[in-house]
């Protein structure tokens, strides 16, 4: 099954670049396609002003933010998702809005052409993906690694798994945004 997205009108920007020590963060991401205008993994930063600043240079008020994704349901990552509360939610097997819980599976999911959800359990057994089509290539906000360097995962779940995720990834994004630092092309990554 081929994951790329069909798509390629989407932009995206890393609202904030995490870290895992000496506290903790999540990298925070923004992508927009046509209406829809999408935060990613909205966790743990030191200040929300970290997420809303960059969010409102982009020209984009938090009532304006039409979907969340979180990549998982670790706090690091879900923590300041009530910063936009119009959203949908996104995860592993629904989305949520308002009092609405909308049942379906990630993998595969489309929001837009641009914009799809795939499963990629390591980490977390839930966790997914978010692959971007951009008129630069496709970019992908993951957990499967922390930052550029990262061999490893010491709180993942199943390491065998979360490898295998790796390398379906590195067959289809030219970027990866990772869950805690900064994007990188996947040669860095190679």
């Amino acid at each position: 099954m081929d994951d790329t997205p069909a798509g390629r009108s989407a932009s995206y920007a890393v609202l904030y670049t995490g870290y895992g020590a000496p506290g903790v963060a999540s990298t925070v991401g923004y992508i927009e396609d046509g209406d829809l205008r999408v935060v990613t993994d909205p966790g743990m930063v030191r200040h929300r002003s970290l997420i809303l600043d960059p969010l409102r240079a982009l020209g984009v008020a938090p009532e304006q933010v039409t979907d969340v994704i979180f990549s998982h349901h670790h706090p690091d990552h879900t923590l300041n998702a009530a910063l936009f509360p119009d959203a949908r939610f996104h995860d592993h097997w629904a989305v949520y809005q308002g009092d609405r819980w909308t049942w379906r599976d990630a993998d595969s999911h489309e929001l837009s052409p641009s914009i799809r959800l795939i499963r990629t359990p390591g980490h977390t057994a839930e966790d997914i993906t978010t692959l971007v089509g951009t008129g630069g290539g496709v970019v992908a906000f993951t957990h499967l690694w922390n930052d550029e360097t990262s061999v490893g995962d010491r709180h993942a779940v199943d390491l065998a798994a979360l490898h295998a995720g790796r390398r379906r990834l590195l067959g289809v994004a030219d970027v990866i945004v990772p869950g805690h630092g900064p994007a990188f092309g996947v040669r860095g990554a190679r």
